[in-house]
């Protein structure tokens, strides 16, 4: 998808979904009048969407740049949700936008489906009660999509629009530029300092050992070290249009 790539789009299944998912966030980037594309994602049926139940690729790539879209409509239309107390309430579960005439807000797209049906709390280990969109939609679980998800906060990693042909080789580029921002290790003290996404979805991780494997894969950490791990605060200021 070139980012000159967007243009209005007639409503229905007349383009592939993960065309209209990155030209929607394209949109938003460019400050574009959404509604277009709104209007055909909300259009289409679910025999449109049927390659996402079947391709990882085109599932991923689809799901995140609708999450990130959504980050950046809720931000602009509705920035009084993001700014409120109830924030997790208000903001993370306001309808971003719908989906084959189905509304989604953010929970609904990163815990019911990109997590796989699983909970926001608990640290990624308790499953999230799915309803009939979610169990239909839901992918298996890559750790590596908290590194390509950008809730509107300051500490959320940076944007990028994902193709479905290299979705495997972006999360790998979006992970370790993530880690090699945030990731302190002091080898003289044995600790490392971490984002708190690491404690919050430690589950997905695999537990203390599976984020040590990732720090060791992407190089965060020496492969023979061992710190003991220290969580950053997270800065919930709100970043709107945080792209790379």
């Amino acid at each position: 998808m070139a980012d000159g790539a967007a243009t209005a789009a007639p409503a229905g299944g007349d383009r592939p979904p993960t065309t209209v998912a990155a030209d929607l966030l394209v949109a938003t980037k460019r400050r574009e009048d959404p509604d277009p594309f709104l209007g055909t994602l909300s259009g289409y049926g679910h025999d449109d969407l049927a390659p996402l139940r079947t391709d990882r690729g085109r599932a991923l790539a689809f799901w995140i740049n609708l999450y990130n879209a959504g980050t950046q409509l809720l931000l602009e239309r509705r920035p009084e949700t993001y700014d409120s107390p109830l924030r997790f309430v208000r903001f993370f579960r306001a309808e971003a936008l719908a989906v084959a005439g189905t509304g989604l807000g953010l929970d609904a797209i990163e815990h019911g489906i990109l997590r796989g049906g699983r909970s926001k709390y608990g640290l990624g280990y308790l499953p999230r009660l799915p309803w009939p969109f979610e169990r239909r939609y839901r992918v298996d679980r890559d750790p590596r999509v908290h590194f390509a998800l950008n809730c509107g906060a300051e500490s959320c990693p940076p944007i990028r629009a994902y193709d479905p042909d290299r979705i495997d080789d972006q999360l790998d580029v979006a992970t370790a530029s993530y880690l090699a921002g945030t990731v302190d290790h002091d080898p003289a003290a044995g600790v490392v300092r971490l984002p708190r996404l690491f404690l919050w979805y430690r589950g997905d991780f695999g537990g203390r050992s599976g984020v040590r494997r990732v720090l060791r894969e992407y190089d965060a950490i020496p492969a023979d070290a061992d710190p003991e791990f220290r969580y950053r605060s997270w800065d919930w200021s709100r970043a709107a249009g945080k792209f790379a």
